[in-house]
């Protein structure tokens, strides 16, 4: 989340006409993220998320924030995407798509532990086997076709040997997606970005759970394998080799597991997915590293992070898998 469309408070007010959240007591730019602008929104009726989609259209946003409103209407802890007046999701906003979603409480965890990771993993699982009802299909626009056209806007800017080891993963990669074993893994509505900054936590007599997941804005149809690779590439990692931890990673994958059975072939597939994580996040960040967009507010991200994770799970002789 991020401020690239500055608001003011009639630009806000007029759109809250247009709801029944009540009135306008105050708002507030949120500087996490890199990707819309985001603004917290406290009215007589609560506290809301406001978000203005800088890159999505008109015509791409309903997947989401259906999908949102699908896993919220089933007990999932999802931010729920409100009606407006015109009983629309969406709005507009100086001439951007805009909505409006419940705020979800607690705080994301900078370091995880077993027990976080065995409670997220469940949650995952949980998150697609209720997502295999939603009707709607979205490519994951991040995926293969977007790492493919995007590399060669940043030949420019990076070194030859980062180019080079960028252009091989890609290949191997896009080889990956071609094969037919890819059509024969499970898959459906994922995530795609589930970071730990998109997990909200609180206390539960004394124990944490998951009080929110948030930022569906990547989401799109692709692996189920893919949402698990994402998380376990941040989760479940040294933060300076990018290195897996064995029992955090085991704690996530068997928690899953215990939810939504993995497959055999899924195994097998598993060390090109981790890769393939690792290099969709590793792309975007050089992207905005290097093309970046002129912000209010702004908190950019590490590109050489994902450099560490992909070295290390193309090195990795073996991997953590389920018990």
């Amino acid at each position: 989340m991020a401020v690239f469309t500055p608001l003011n408070q009639d630009d806000v007010v007029r759109l809250l006409a247009h709801y029944s959240l009540g009135e306008l007591q105050s708002y507030e730019g949120i500087a996490a993220g890199i990707e819309n602008t985001n603004y917290f929104l406290d009215t007589t009726r609560g506290r809301w998320v406001l978000t203005l989609f800088e890159r999505l259209t008109f015509k791409q946003l309903p997947f989401y924030l259906d999908l949102m409103r699908h896993l919220a209407q089933r007990g999932l802890p999802v931010p729920a995407p409100q009606e407006n007046n015109a009983a629309s999701l969406l709005s507009e906003v100086r001439g951007k798509p805009a909505a409006i979603v419940t705020h979800v409480a607690g705080h994301w965890v900078k370091a995880p532990t077993e027990q976080h990771c065995a409670i997220f993993g469940a949650l995952i699982a949980r998150m697609h086997l209720a997502a295999q009802g939603f009707a709607s299909f979205q490519p994951n626009l991040r995926g293969i076709g977007w790492w493919k056209s995007t590399l060669p806007k940043l030949e420019p800017h990076v070194p030859d040997e980062l180019f080079h080891a960028l252009a091989e993963e890609v290949i191997h990669q896009d080889s990956f997606f071609r094969n037919p074993v890819f059509e024969r893994l499970p898959q459906g509505p994922v995530h795609a970005d589930l970071f730990r900054d998109n997990v909200l936590w609180v206390e539960d007599g004394g124990a944490p759970k998951i009080g929110g997941v948030i930022d569906f804005y990547f989401a799109g149809c692709t692996l189920w394998l893919f949402d698990l690779a994402v998380a376990l590439n941040d989760w479940c990692v040294d933060l300076d080799s990018g290195e897996i931890v064995a029992p955090r990673a085991k704690a996530m994958l068997n928690a899953y597991h215990a939810v939504r059975s993995l497959t055999d072939l899924e195994q097998q597939a598993w060390p090109t997915v981790l890769r393939g994580a690792a290099l969709r996040f590793w792309i975007s960040r050089l992207y905005d590293f290097y093309l970046p967009r002129p912000a209010r507010v702004l908190t950019a991200h590490d590109p050489t992070r994902f450099e560490r994770i992909l070295a290390a799970r193309v090195a990795a002789s073996s991997l953590p898998w389920v018990d």
